[in-house]
């Protein structure tokens, strides 16, 4: 045991009981569990605290549960709670891990870290009118991305994904399915695109006034916690975590069209954006990622750390694609490399999760356009029986193919620097082979 694992021992409470030591270990899995953090962080951190308090500490994760198990030599306890991985709040995982890491560094009675980690747990999310501005300024934003240029479309977009956020916290109010909320966002947005095409709003483009509010709604983080424990072979957890964020995107399709149909209309099965300046693209993208921010409640003071690396890795995806003509995937791949290789060193810094806080540096990336019109391609399709048009087939298996590609490529280019750097970093400045 190191000399602050120690020192901690001896200073802890002297009735500091199996049992109560057991309940904060608890506390603590469940909080980061249940906001965000990875697995291998959450576990990590629990195992560093119980040696802290003088105890060797097992932890178990699995979808809907967390089981911790620890012994001292004098004796052995365990508990299962039930809690589940369906939160991203930055906010609470960087104060809770700062609180961990400070009582390590800092013997001191537990006590005080019980009772601060609680007033952690209790801290209200971001508020209504900060959600739902940042959420207008982050569809508006990725609506300039991909080419909605026209200043009534931006207003309708911006409109539309504010009173979408307001509809998910009147929801989140009183139910807890995780997936109405986005299931009625995106039907509201389909509802308000279906009524601007109806105005004869009539280029193709105006159909992003349904897509952008939806594409706020994608549960990157989710995708990118599972793929991570995939890929370090968790793979119980990990499908869980993907097939949760496939559900979600499920529902964001069924009320996208939903909507449409209201005003029987759909989504073009391919409309190509027109090419977008490289200032505004670049200001759009770091306006997109601060909305990120605040979804996931990151602290103001934080938040500067992703615009910028979002701004960055944009505006290399900008030169990709309009200068050295690289492809759609391909320019997300390098993109996501760099943000990943940036991320992974600033997110352990600043003890924030890392599918969070790199998820919110290439939210601007994601193929959400594509997917969406895949989706409404295929409803169609379907509506069709057998008389399918070759177009209508084509178009629809391009942006499906499309869709895959790219998400392959931001989850394998956030992914891989991960894997390789975060090793490293953790081997040389813990001396163990753990990563985040």
């Amino acid at each position: 045991m190191s000399q602050p694992a120690d020192m901690a021992a001896a200073a802890r409470s002297p009735d500091l009981d199996p049992a109560r030591a057991l309940d904060l270990l608890v506390t603590v899995a469940t909080l980061l569990f249940a906001n965000g953090q990875t697995t291998e962080r959450t576990t990590e951190c629990v195992e560093r605290l119980a040696t802290a308090l003088g105890f060797s500490a097992r932890v178990l994760l699995r979808w809907d549960e967390v089981t911790v198990a620890i012994e001292n030599g004098g004796g052995a306890a365990s508990t299962t709670v039930e809690a589940r991985p369906v939160g991203i709040e930055m906010g609470k995982v960087a104060a809770a891990t700062a609180l961990i890491d400070d009582f390590c560094d800092h013997p001191s009675a537990p006590e005080p870290l019980r009772s601060a980690l609680a007033q952690v747990q209790a801290h209200p999310p971001v508020s209504l009118i900060r959600f739902a501005s940042f959420a207008a300024i982050g569809a508006a934003a990725l609506g300039i991305i991909f080419g909605a240029a026209h200043l009534a479309s931006l207003i309708v977009i911006a409109v539309s994904a504010g009173l979408g956020a307001c509809l998910r916290r009147w929801i989140a109010g009183w139910s807890h399915n995780p997936f109405a909320q986005p299931l009625a966002a995106a039907l509201l947005a389909g509802a308000i695109g279906a009524l601007v095409v109806d105005l004869q709003f009539s280029s193709s483009l105006q159909r992003l006034v349904a897509v952008c509010p939806c594409m706020v709604l994608v549960p990157g983080p989710h995708v990118l916690n599972g793929t991570i424990d995939l890929a370090r072979g968790r793979l119980a957890l990990g499908i869980c975590r993907v097939v949760y964020a496939s559900l979600i995107i499920f529902a964001i399709c069924i009320g996208l069209l939903a909507g449409l149909s209201f005003g029987g209309t759909n989504l073009p099965a391919s409309a190509p954006s027109p090419p977008v300046p490289l200032i505004y693209d670049v200001i759009a993208a770091g306006a997109a990622v601060a909305a990120y921010g605040t979804f996931f409640s990151m602290p103001w003071r934080m938040l500067s750390v992703p615009i910028l690396i979002g701004m960055f890795a944009h505006g290399v995806h900008w030169a990709l694609l309009a200068k050295a003509g690289v492809g759609l995937a391909g320019g997300a791949f390098i993109a996501c490399l760099i943000v990943g290789a940036i991320t992974t060193p600033v997110a352990e810094r600043l003890r924030l999760p890392y599918a969070g806080l790199a998820f919110a540096s290439v939210v601007s990336l994601i193929p959400g356009a594509f997917l969406f019109r895949m989706a409404d391609g295929l409803l169609e399709l379907v509506a069709s029986g057998g008389d399918v048009s070759p177009s209508l087939l084509q178009a629809t298996l391009a942006d499906g193919i499309n869709a895959f590609l790219i998400t392959l490529a931001i989850t394998l280019g956030l992914i891989l620097p991960k894997m390789l750097i975060g090793y490293r970093f953790d081997k040389r400045f813990t001396g163990s082979g753990r990563s985040a």
